[in-house]
């Protein structure tokens, strides 16, 4: 028989699960929104402009942070002289994360 503190305690886990899963799908999300929006604004479309998102979902994923994102993205735009400020890549990749935390929440 379980005490009602380890019951306590293992509730308390399975919710810090669930909200480790949430957090990962959001930032998942959001980093390919922004890789969208990073390719659309490099000019790339179609197939690769999807293989560029999947790429910036795996920079996030490496280094597991906002930081390795913007980095990357950083590093393409001045690669292909594309002439955007870094306050509008951090803008971007706000608006993303609050995109991406209504998809997963509605489970889009």
């Amino acid at each position: 028989m379980t005490s009602g503190f380890e019951e306590r305690e293992k509730s308390f886990e399975e919710k810090w699960g669930r909200d480790e899963e949430l957090r990962f799908k959001v930032h998942a999300r959001r980093d390919k929104l922004v890789g969208l929006w990073a390719a659309g604004e490099m000019g790339i479309t179609g197939a690769a402009m999807e293989a560029y998102a999947r790429d910036v979902v795996q920079a996030g994923l490496a280094e597991a942070g906002d930081k390795a994102v913007f980095q990357k993205i950083r590093a393409d735009f001045d690669a292909k002289s594309i002439a955007r400020t870094d306050h509008l890549i951090n803008t971007k990749m706000a608006e993303c994360f609050e995109t991406a935390k209504k998809q997963v929440m509605e489970g889009k």
